[in-house]
């Protein structure tokens, strides 16, 4: 595995500003994000990190800048090409398939390229899923619709993923357990830029944490500066 510290950037994204419609959301936005790192964006309700992660996947009205993964420039690609080139996108509602079953809706998306999980794998990471294999969607609790949703981009063979929320509304045991699996994902090579707003369970998972306001990067904090940081992290999310 290459080393975080001194890997080129996987994603790169430089001065990115992004518009719904004529509401211009982000003000030259730029991050870094290495292989195999966990990266979280930090910040309040409103701050922009989530249009981020969708200005990333191409789903946005308008967006001007830089956003490159593996050196390639994703600006002006579409979203289909950019999910084809690698990148799985977690959006905080999920899209489980009401009507389809676990496995169905693991097998539904189509592999983008080689290095992807296979079922047995899958199961084994997610042993929740594998027990409810048969259910539909409908009968899936909030986290296990939650390890349903990142565990049908690992099938696909994305390595960049965007997660976001994915501890929004879980029981704190879940909330352990989607923890787990993503030092456990990390483990196996998978690089995950992550949207939060729950600094403490960050702090668990991720090497470094963008700060977001406003749509701008206001900070940047080591996950190993974080104890020393608090303060100024409660000061930034009101918490």
């Amino acid at each position: 595995m290459l080393d975080a510290t001194t890997a080129p950037p996987l994603l790169k994204i430089d001065a990115l500003e992004a518009w719904y419609g004529e509401s211009h959301v982000l003000h030259g936005v730029g991050i870094e994000v290495r292989q195999g790192e966990v990266v979280t964006l930090l910040g309040r309700n409103g701050a922009g990190k989530t249009t981020t992660l969708r200005s990333i996947m191409g789903l946005v009205g308008r967006r001007t800048g830089s956003i490159a993964y593996e050196g390639r420039e994703m600006i002006g690609l579409r979203s289909d090409l950019i999910a084809r080139a690698g990148i799985g996108y977690c959006p905080e509602e999920r899209g489980i398939f009401a009507s389809l079953d676990v496995t169905e809706n693991l097998m539904l998306p189509p592999v983008v390229r080689a290095g992807g999980l296979d079922l047995p794998t899958i199961y084994a990471l997610f042993p929740n899923l594998k027990e409810r294999a048969r259910s539909p969607g409908t009968k899936l609790s909030g986290g296990e619709q939650q390890m349903l949703a990142i565990a049908r981009i690992l099938r696909t063979g994305a390595r960049l993923l965007l997660l976001d929320e994915p501890t929004e509304g879980l029981a704190p045991v879940i909330v352990q357990q989607i923890g787990a699996m993503i030092r456990e994902i990390k483990q196996r090579g998978f690089t995950v830029l992550l949207v939060e707003q729950n600094f403490r369970f960050a702090q668990t998972v991720a090497d470094r944490h963008y700060v977001m306001e406003h749509g701008r990067v206001v900070d940047m904090v080591p996950n190993s500066d974080m104890a020393s940081n608090v303060e100024r992290l409660h000061e930034y999310l009101g918490v």
